[in-house]
């Protein structure tokens, strides 16, 4: 059975979408109405996908509690409490615009319709059912609802003010709304005309004002420049096909992530920063890091993070089950069968996934800076705010290299020092010396002892010239092979915010 048909989706008028926000206003039908009614271990349990506490906690809830069992936990209802949520929106029009639809003599929801909220507030997002509440696999043209990848780059964004914004593959609109907290204009685009009418009801739902545009990749605003761009693109790596618009971009491996690095900056203005997930192949014989550097214009600072890493296997199965496809089934091993074969005969070994954020320069700057590195440790910070204090490092350190020795520095007092040490015939004897940021990515550094001891010194009181100098004479080193051997660790400290230079400390 291959994936069902499209539901086709009106429009949602202005005047219908100030019906529905009047109706989950009087109910309390936001983040915190949600909290509230189900208590935090109900609500916890919901997101794990256990829902009997949530059900238990709603009974007599009322108007919420309706819109609750309808919306949350795809239940089915009586036309006559249905009536009563929605007040003032007729459940005629809910049941015509496709919010709604009827199951014998009851109603169960159309579409996904949930608050997602920030720490300033609460919006609502119209998207389509998954999977699990429609008992199929999804069309082709599905919209995903707020995943696990729409989170991590909303973590991953940074919020600093800007003048315009373009969320390039909008989907269902959720980058766009948390881009409203902080960008004065944004525009949205999408190559899916049913995403772009979720969105717009999205929009028009909560009162913002975004320009819609719809078409394939940057043409839809061809000549045109931003402040930030941020995208969710359709990354999933493998055979050049579409299966499900939201995941499949017709390019086969990872070309649509390298068209997204390569063709970004171009639709930046000076110094603006994208921040878009991407995926990359693990090639037999290159180095990961290689690969996605090539794609890189000139003149692009760029700092990739990959944050997982899947097999083949793995990889092929997680996807066949996020569009509700049994891997076990004839249709599942089929399309696996394919999958892995085209990952053998392009001898994939691995594909890895991850953040890019990238900087469009002046062309008047020294070369840009690029970075690849692994960050698959857990951590609790939002990667946004340590992706825009990387730039600015970055732009430090180039302002300033040269001046590096001529410089005091600081350790950051989230910046703790871990020893290892194990037990010999002579005493302790430290075998590991990790420098550990305790805020942030949680970034982790192993010393030797002369860069142990180097940091001991940066107390924000002398040059790094005049430290050198001292470990020179403490140690009896060479103080010029020092300064070779420091200066790099020294930058990418700097660029990890593990030192800082003194005058920048307190601010």
């Amino acid at each position: 059975m291959g994936s069902s048909p499209a539901v086709s989706l009106p429009e949602f008028s202005a005047d219908f979408c100030a019906r529905l926000r009047a109706a989950l206003r009087e109910a309390r039908y936001d983040a915190d109405g949600v909290l509230d009614l189900l208590g935090g271990q109900a609500h916890a349990a919901l997101g794990r996908g256990e829902p009997e506490a949530a059900y238990r906690a709603c009974r007599d809830a009322g108007r919420l509690g309706t819109l609750v069992r309808l919306f949350l936990l795809g239940g089915s209802e009586p036309p006559g409490a249905v009536r009563a949520a929605l007040a003032p929106l007729p459940v005629e029009d809910a049941l015509a615009t496709g919010l709604l639809c009827a199951e014998g003599d009851r109603l169960r929801a159309g579409l996904d319709l949930r608050p997602h909220g920030d720490e300033e507030g609460s919006w609502w997002v119209l998207a389509d059912l998954d999977s699990d509440q429609l008992g199929r696999p999804v069309p082709e043209d599905h919209v995903l609802g707020v995943g696990h990848a729409s989170l991590s780059l909303v973590r991953a964004t940074s919020r600093r003010p800007v003048g315009s914004l373009l969320d390039l593959g909008t989907g269902n609109g959720v980058q766009a709304l948390h881009a409203s907290r902080h960008a004065q204009r944004i525009t949205a685009t999408d190559v899916s005309p049913r995403a772009l009418r979720l969105a717009r009801a999205t929009f028009r739902l909560n009162e913002l004002d975004v320009e819609l545009a719809q078409g394939e990749w940057f043409a839809p605003v061809a000549r045109r420049r931003f402040d930030q761009i941020v995208c969710n693109p359709p990354f999933v790596a493998g055979p050049g096909r579409v299966d499900y618009v939201y995941r499949d971009s017709g390019l086969a491996g990872d070309d649509a992530s390298a068209l997204v690095v390569r063709q970004l900056p171009a639709f930046l203005t000076e110094g603006g920063i994208g921040q878009l997930l991407a995926s990359w192949l693990h090639v037999k014989g290159e180095d990961w890091a290689d690969r996605v550097t090539r794609w890189l214009p000139a003149g692009t600072d760029a700092w990739f993070v990959q944050r997982d890493v899947a097999d083949p296997v793995l990889y092929v199965g997680t996807w066949l089950r996020d569009a509700g496809i049994d891997p076990a089934s004839a249709q599942g091993r089929a399309k696996a069968a394919a999958w892995l074969d085209w990952f053998e005969e392009a001898g994939v070994e691995a594909i890895g996934f991850g953040f890019v954020t990238l900087r469009r320069g002046s062309g008047a700057e020294s070369a840009p800076t690029v970075v690849c590195e692994d960050l698959r440790q857990a951590y609790d910070d939002p990667l946004g705010g340590e992706a825009a204090a990387w730039l600015d490092r970055v732009a430090w350190l180039r302002a300033h290299d040269a001046e590096l020795l001529d410089t005091a520095f600081r350790v950051p007092e989230t910046v703790l020092l871990e020893r290892v040490d194990e037990a010999t015939d002579n005493g302790w004897s430290t075998t590991l010396r990790r420098l550990h940021r305790t805020d942030g990515p949680g970034w982790q550094h192993e010393l030797d002892e002369l860069a142990t001891a180097l940091l001991a010194g940066c107390r924000g009181l002398l040059p790094l010239a005049d430290l050198l100098d001292l470990l020179s004479v403490a140690h009896g080193h060479d103080r010029a092979e020092l300064a070779t051997t420091a200066l790099p660790v020294v930058r990418e400290l700097l660029r990890h915010g593990m030192l800082v230079p003194a005058q920048e400390a307190g601010r």
